[in-house]
């Protein structure tokens, strides 16, 4: 009969887990769908999202064990107070060294949530198994998503991503920003409409923040911005084909 794992065998094996850690949110509500966590943000994303409000977290860089250690000796001091540990980023995929500490934060007994969007498929999918819900970034509708993201060839990545998550049964949520630089409230129609009819069942539209874009001219003000009434109307309109749909302003 194969011995059980013990907590201290993971720790042992995955003592060199080399993740680069650009920074701890202790305690949110609002990462995990109902559930108390903190969030672990990783360094590095292929993306260059002209919106983006995290610009010093795109460069890559390797961790250093002791960045993991820290976030390790965090998590053993949190058991019994805190439900799920959300891994963001940045892209958190992009780091090998995320499955071995998806391991070990399941062994300390917490539910683990990933964001991410979706340019690694393989890599997700091999992290299935031991996630409990994913927030997955759907930039926009299939070649908008490429030219929004900065990066061509991701969409058809993303696609990958999103039907092993549709595959796997697990709980996920799908997200889309929305700077107005970017999209038309027809454009939004279309891509929740799009995701709707592919299965999916829980999506968030969020509205960018202007300050401190990877983009400079993403903080400057859009002309015909819609209204709050135009994105109540459509939220409206969009809600029979969900089964939870949310606008996060």
């Amino acid at each position: 009969m194969a011995m059980q794992t013990t907590l201290d065998d993971i720790t042992t094996k995955l003592s060199s887990v080399r993740l680069p850690i650009a920074g701890l949110v202790p305690m949110t509500t609002l990462d995990y769908p109902d559930h108390l966590a903190c969030v672990v943000f990783l360094q590095g994303c292929p993306l260059r999202c002209g919106y983006c409000h995290n610009p010093n977290m795109i460069p890559s860089r390797r961790g250093e064990p002791q960045e993991w250690q820290a976030i390790r000796e965090f998590l053993s001091t949190r058991q019994g107070l805190l439900e799920a540990v959300v891994f963001s980023g940045g892209e958190p995929t992009l780091n090998a060294g995320l499955s071995d500490a998806v391991k070990e934060v399941k062994a300390l007994g917490f539910k683990v949530g990933l964001h991410t969007a979706g340019p690694y498929p393989d890599r997700l999918t091999q992290l299935l198994p031991h996630l409990d819900w994913v927030g997955l970034d759907v930039k926009g509708r299939g070649k908008e998503f490429d030219r929004i993201c900065g990066r061509p060839g991701i969409w058809q990545l993303h696609a990958r991503s999103l039907e092993a998550l549709l595959d796997s049964g697990l709980n996920f949520e799908c997200r889309t920003t929305i700077h107005w630089k970017d999209f038309q409230l027809t454009d939004v129609e279309r891509l929740a409409l799009s995701l709707a009819d592919c299965g999916v069942r829980h999506y968030a539209l969020q509205v960018a923040r202007s300050e401190q874009c990877f983009d400079p001219t993403y903080s400057q003000p859009v002309a015909n911005t819609p209204s709050t009434a135009q994105m109540n109307a459509l939220v409206s309109r969009l809600k029979p084909y969900f089964d939870q749909l949310e606008l996060r302003q």
